[in-house]
């Protein structure tokens, strides 16, 4: 019986969250907010009904908020307040900076849940500071107080920070089957059961090889986000790509070195970006290299020097997940 609004937070964007931060976030730019802003959406309705929910900008309302309004929004809160949050507190004690328009992000997102009219807000256990702002707020403009829903934090596929874009340490709800099912299946087996609990809610099977549990888990997560029929291809191909190791029959992205450089870094550094918009360093490249993750037909390559003939045609596994071909 709810209605879901989503909100596209534009303007607190250019602020960005410190919430979990040590340090502060780079400003984007309205343009790359907007940017992104498509993207969400794109992610969102993979959960919510297109139909029953109501996307808005937060724009809308701070974009002609007189000076005078934001300084009489910033008298409903003290300082005290906000240096009580634990990252905040975390950065005073370690000497890092906190920049003052952080502080104005909660109760920006709080003025948020007044201008909705929000009667539950979810969040991350993150959020909770933020949400408890907008009920402050909410009770201050003399409206019934929102429910503030927190969810659990999922830790990424390195397992020791939350999901993250930036970190490079996420599988993105908009990824093609394949991919969305590589990186789960590349996830350590002391994951599976934080994976299990927070997007199965069940625990790890009892007895079950941890390679069996974590087939399973990829599969009914692709499955969730795109097709039955989608999420047993992509388990197809994972094991006749990496279980079976045939490769060479593989449906592999093609992939063409450009330029003259043939060094084995170069490479693997540009086949993760045009095939897979992986951003890796020259440095990450060298120690994927290093640690035996990149093999040319089969082949591992452990000296970073190495270089592939002009005119190489074969496989080239860049690691347990991705690998690409070059005709």
């Amino acid at each position: 019986g709810h209605e879901a609004i989503l909100i596209i937070g534009d303007f607190t964007a250019m602020i960005g969250d410190p919430s979990g931060r040590s340090v502060t976030r780079p400003q984007l730019t309205h343009d790359q907010v907007l940017s992104n802003a498509t993207s969400y959406q794109e992610q969102a309705f993979k959960i919510l009904s297109r139909d029953r929910s109501r996307v808005v900008f937060n724009g809308e309302w701070f974009q002609s908020m007189r000076f005078e309004e934001v300084i009489k929004l910033n008298s409903r809160v003290t300082l005290q307040q906000m240096l009580v949050r634990e990252d905040f507190r975390d950065r005073l004690d370690q000497g890092h900076p906190i920049r003052a328009h952080e502080i104005q992000y909660p109760i920006m997102q709080g003025w948020d849940s007044v201008m909705i009219k929000a009667d539950v807000e979810l969040g991350g256990t993150d959020q909770l500071f933020n949400i408890m702002v907008g009920r402050d707020l909410q009770r201050d403009e003399g409206m019934p107080q929102q429910v503030a829903m927190v969810m659990p934090i999922l830790e990424g596929l390195d397992g020791r920070q939350k999901m993250s874009k930036s970190l490079e340490n996420y599988a993105a709800l908009n990824e093609s089957p394949a991919e969305m099912f590589g990186k789960l299946m590349s996830i350590g087996d002391d994951l599976m059961p934080r994976y299990f609990k927070v997007l199965l809610r069940e625990d790890v099977p009892d007895g079950e090889h941890p390679m069996d549990s974590k087939k399973s888990l990829a599969r009914r997560v692709t499955a969730r986000f795109h097709s039955v029929e989608q999420a047993d291809i992509a388990l197809k191909e994972f094991e006749l790509r990496f279980s079976r190791r045939d490769l060479e029959h593989a449906n592999l992205p093609l992939f063409s070195p450009e330029g003259p450089a043939c060094d084995l870094v170069s490479i693997v550094v540009e086949a993760y970006a045009r095939c897979f918009e992986i951003v890796k360093s020259r440095s990450e490249a060298r120690r994927l290299i290093e640690g035996g993750s990149v093999q040319w037909d089969g082949e591992k390559i452990v000296e970073p020097k190495a270089s592939l003939p002009p005119g190489s045609s074969g496989v080239l596994k860049l690691d347990k997940t991705h690998a690409v071909r070059i005709p």
